[in-house]
């Protein structure tokens, strides 16, 4: 069953790669979606897939990239959007 999340990641995840290595974890999981910077220096994404994926993705999502220093990740559900692939902005 496909569900949607709304993920907003805090800490050091601008200028890090986040975003990129963000779309790379979510094809590899088959999730579709997009990832933004946000003004107040966090990541905004919405995904969506399998729960199962999604859950692996939002635990990624705790680690970031190499060089990212994640302090929090908020998420939830909402209403589906279906996407057709994963986007970065």
């Amino acid at each position: 069953m496909i569900k949607h999340l709304n993920i907003k990641i805090f800490g050091l995840v601008q200028g890090v790669f986040f975003r990129t290595s963000a779309k790379d974890q979510a094809d590899r999981l088959n999730i579709k979606g997009f990832a933004k910077n946000m003004p107040d220096g966090s990541v905004y994404i919405e995904a969506e897939g399998e729960k199962e994926n999604l859950e692996k993705f939002v635990k990624w999502c705790n680690t970031g990239s190499s060089i990212a220093k994640v302090e929090k990740v908020e998420f939830f559900e909402a209403s589906l959007k279906s996407f057709k692939k994963f986007d970065v902005f």
